[in-house]
């Protein structure tokens, strides 16, 4: 049996690199931080169906891949 990958919140379940989001730099640090990034982005369902379905709802998807999925 495959083991299912582990995700972290702080990176991004698709290129690994960290996801720069604010609400879990505030679960981190305790110290409030601004509306993440994310709050005010489009998200395409093609993108959102290339997360690993072990990530749905633990990892915020970085800003770069984001921007790639929509050049």
């Amino acid at each position: 049996m495959t083991p299912t990958p582990t995700f972290k919140p702080q990176n991004c379940p698709l290129c690994g690199q960290p996801n720069q989001c604010a609400m879990e730099v505030q679960a981190a640090t305790g110290i409030q931080q601004p509306p993440c990034w994310c709050t005010q982005a489009q998200f395409s369902a093609d993108l959102l169906n290339k997360i690993p379905e072990a990530a749905r709802g633990v990892a915020c998807l970085c800003a770069a891949c984001v921007k790639a999925a929509t050049a």
